[in-house]
């Protein structure tokens, strides 16, 4: 019986070979036409994949992974190979919050490198993607639609990469903004600059911040260095991080500029969501008793900040403090030393944790 089928099949093979070997003979215009149309696919997909942006290439190389059935070789977002002779050590990743932006610095990585070496994942979170070559060296240019946290893994030949939320990390998220910087000097009183008081505060606050072990807070900031990002950069890092609060600091001026007996905290807010219960509101008078219980400086009072562009177009609750007067002389001399600066940085801190234990 099996010797019967095999005679069968060996006869039923041959014919079909016959068969296809007459229609190439007979019709060789089938075999031509067959080769012209593979390679007219081939060039058209070349043509298309030249033109793609770099967020288009990562869709269209994971929608080819998936149809090779690699959809589930990586459970991370991104994946990214490197090229022969790369390791690990020499890939940096730089994750900038205040623009919402990865650079991926890869070297050895030539003009070619997208094309050679085709990225594939989940674009959900990404807006923009750029690569440029220098020197042999590659840049690539993530821009994400939000905040996130980049973990990173290798395995192989592999960099893999997760973006993850604020939120994912930390039990809460807090903002904190040094005024001005960079050309935008803000108020100058003997020599003295606005912008390196808010930013020595801040520095203060962030040895607080980074020193506390006891609480979960995810602590960003728009700058700490004599950077000056712009108004909208500031709102949004609070806006897509989804901060729990967003804090300003600042210091404060005559209205002449003229140097007078004028002193004292004031906190700013938006008046037009005062009624919201823990709101910009309610967050401006913690911080304004927090800070002058601090200083032991005079409460000047809530002001109606709306006016103000950060206050305005902030989405999640926030405060903009004004530390002190620069126009007086006895507290310019204390916002210049690093006790006082000190002493607001911990009284900011107080307003931070009062804020979160109440609800925030």
């Amino acid at each position: 019986m099996e010797e019967k089928l095999t005679h069968l099949i060996t006869i039923f093979v041959s014919i079909v070979a016959a068969i296809t070997v007459a229609a190439l003979f007979y019709f060789p215009d089938l075999h031509i036409e067959a080769v012209e149309a593979a390679r007219l696919k081939a060039q058209k997909e070349a043509e298309q994949s030249a033109n793609m942006t770099g967020l288009e290439m990562l869709d269209y190389n994971t929608n080819n992974a998936k149809k090779n059935d690699e959809k589930d070789a990586f459970t991370q977002q991104l994946r990214i190979e490197l090229p022969p002779g790369v390791k690990k050590d020499d890939v940096t990743v730089e994750d900038n919050y205040v623009t919402q932006t990865i650079l991926i610095t890869i070297p050895d990585a030539d003009e070619e490198y997208l094309y050679d070496y085709p990225m594939i994942g989940r674009s959900d979170h990404i807006d923009n993607l750029i690569y440029e070559c220098h020197k042999n060296q590659g840049v690539l240019e993530i821009a994400l639609d939000g905040v996130f946290e980049i973990e990173k893994s290798f395995e192989g030949s592999y960099l893999y990469l997760d973006f993850l939320t604020p939120q994912e990390l930390y039990d809460k998220v807090v903002v904190i903004d040094a005024g001005h910087g960079g050309k935008a000097s803000g108020a100058v009183k003997q020599g003295i600059y606005e912008k390196d008081i808010d930013l020595a505060i801040v520095k203060q606050l962030k040895a607080i911040m980074d020193a506390d072990t006891e609480h979960n807070i995810g602590v960003y900031y728009t700058r700490t260095d004599d950077s000056n990002p712009d108004f909208d950069e500031r709102v949004q890092l609070a806006n897509k991080a989804h901060a729990n609060l967003f804090i300003s600091i600042h210091n404060n001026s005559t209205k002449s500029g003229r140097f007078s007996s004028i002193s004292g905290t004031a906190v700013m807010y938006d008046e037009q969501k005062e009624d919201e219960q823990l709101g910009t509101k309610h967050l401006a008078e913690i911080c304004l008793d927090e800070v002058t219980s601090a200083l032991g400086s005079i409460n000047k009072g809530l002001v109606p900040g709306n006016e103000i562009y950060i206050i305005r177009t902030s989405e999640v609750p926030v405060a903009l403090i004004e530390v002190g007067f620069m126009t007086n002389q006895q507290e310019l001399d204390n916002l210049n030393s690093e006790e006082y600066q000190k002493q607001a940085a911990t009284g900011i801190y107080h307003a931070i944790l009062r804020a979160i234990e109440e609800g925030y």
